[in-house]
């Protein structure tokens, strides 16, 4: 956990400045907005944040946003344009179609103009030329990036995969390797269309993850379109066409 400073009442601004340059530095690579430094005087932060602009130590993107780059053997890195909105845009905002696949390390096509899911009613502004798909469940709140770009996937049968459906099935099925994050996917799918209940228990059943809650939320008398993962060993059994 995150340990913060705590300061007697009216600290001076050299303090503020060395407490926010402690955080900044410790943060590592990421980006920095004014409401991460709410236990701090406001002005006293802006004139802070500024100053490590200035001195190299933020780049700033764009007016109370700002980044800390990490070395790389190509030089600083670069921020990234998703994560920026992220840091202002209050809901989830999760890779969809393309982007997901390459989020997910299943092609390496990266679109020109993004698409991305949220549970709001309506995707962020500055999001310019990318497809926002909205009103997706609220469950979506408990998911990080990967675990949203997993379920986006499953809601487009992974056809936006480059690979081979066995090799698919394969990183699809390690990824859910992890029994926490099996379980945290499993109680956002219920959400879902049952399609994706039925390919998320289907690939879970392979990781040996417990998808009894999965299995019981279907209608035994329906049958789904899997798509690609169709290749699936035990596709038939969780209601494949």
């Amino acid at each position: 956990m995150e340990s913060h400073t705590t300061f007697a009442r009216g600290p001076g601004r050299a303090s503020v400045a060395t407490e926010v340059r402690r955080r900044v530095i410790e943060g590592g690579e990421r980006h920095w907005t004014h409401a991460d430094f709410g236990d701090l005087p406001a002005g006293a932060v802006a004139h802070a944040l500024s100053r490590l602009a200035a001195d190299g130590e933020l780049r700033r993107i764009r007016k109370g946003l700002y980044y800390r780059a990490k070395e790389t053997v190509l030089g600083p890195s670069l921020p990234s344009a998703t994560a920026a909105l992220t840091s202002t845009f209050s809901a989830p905002l999760h890779p969809s179609g393309l982007t997901a696949a390459n989020v997910l390390g299943l092609t390496t096509q990266n679109p020109a103009h993004g698409e991305f899911a949220t549970p709001a009613a309506a995707g962020p502004g500055m999001l310019s030329g990318a497809t926002v798909h909205t009103r997706r469940p609220h469950a979506r709140y408990e998911l990080d990036d990967e675990d949203g770009a997993l379920l986006e996937l499953l809601r487009d049968r992974a056809r936006a995969s480059d690979l081979e459906p066995r090799e698919t099935i394969g990183r699809l099925v390690s990824r859910l390797a992890d029994r926490k994050r099996f379980a945290r996917l499993a109680r956002a799918a219920l959400s879902e269309p049952p399609r994706v209940r039925a390919m998320l228990g289907a690939l879970g059943e392979l990781a040996d993850q417990d998808t009894g809650e999965l299995r019981a939320s279907l209608n035994p008398l329906s049958r789904f379109d899997f798509g690609p993962l169709a290749a699936l060993p035990n596709a038939r059994s969780w209601q494949a066409k």
